[in-house]
């Protein structure tokens, strides 16, 4: 355990003392403040009959923050090691594939939940402003987070899968953003498969990535949303460890 939080620390460190990170953290201000303008432009003067954080949910911006930090996150985890020829150094040292491919998603994956941490001042921000005496929803707002690192925690497994199988970290980022993207647009697959049954209508359902996240920003927790995202998470990893062992075969 010794050893695994120290590479966390390692690269998790490593964002704050490389350009990369704080480009990351001023892309995600830039979209949650875009997203907070066009929310107030929206219904400035209209009566809420929403949770506050469905109104974030609901604009593109919010979707852009995953679709762009993921990648940007993950391209230089194990990219850059390979190019600068320090990834065989780290290999050689007492430490496992599992612990080194663990170490870099959860350091990716808490600088990506560090990223969101202004979503809870703007809501604070409209809540003071539109609900006066009414009580913070603590509860909905847990679940939304809850949703975000889920969905942030497949993109940063994707990231790292991508990042382990090329030396180049601007392809290791386009590869992340083509399959983040493709999972997005599977979410529409559902709208045009309404009108039919069967598998095809139930898989297109299990995949909505839009659907998923409406239902954390109300305030609902359903097990089969929490499995699909735990589930690919876990084997978007497994890809990137088998490919993190593929080098002894080489």
């Amino acid at each position: 355990m010794g050893t695994y939080l120290t590479l966390v620390r390692r690269e998790l460190g490593g964002y704050f003392f490389s350009l990369t990170g704080y480009v990351v953290i001023a892309t995600v201000l830039l979209l949650l403040g875009i997203s907070f303008a066009v929310m107030l432009g929206a219904y400035n003067g209209q009566a809420l009959d929403a949770p506050l954080t469905e109104l974030f949910y609901s604009t593109m911006f919010f979707w852009l923050i995953p679709l762009i930090s993921a990648p940007v996150i993950c391209m230089r985890l194990f990219a850059l090691e390979k190019f600068s020829g320090t990834f065989e150094t780290l290999m050689t040292t007492p430490v496992s594939d599992r612990q080194v491919v663990g170490a870099k998603f959860t350091a990716g994956w808490l600088f990506y939940a560090l990223t969101w941490l202004p979503l809870l001042a703007c809501l604070r921000i409209v809540h003071n402003f539109t609900t006066q005496g009414t009580p913070f929803d603590w509860p909905v707002v847990g679940t939304t987070f809850a949703g975000i690192l889920l969905l942030g925690a497949l993109y940063v497994a994707m990231g790292c899968l991508a990042s382990a199988v090329t030396r180049n970290q601007i392809i290791a980022a386009m590869l992340s953003f083509a399959l983040g993207i493709s999972l997005f647009l599977l979410s529409f697959l559902k709208f045009s498969v309404t009108s039919q049954a069967g598998w095809v209508a139930k898989t297109a359902d299990y995949v909505c990535l839009i659907d998923h996240m409406e239902d954390f920003a109300r305030g609902v927790v359903d097990t089969r949303e929490v499995t699909f995202y735990l589930s690919f998470t876990v084997l978007f990893l497994f890809l990137t460890l088998k490919v993190v062992e593929s080098r002894r075969w080489k």
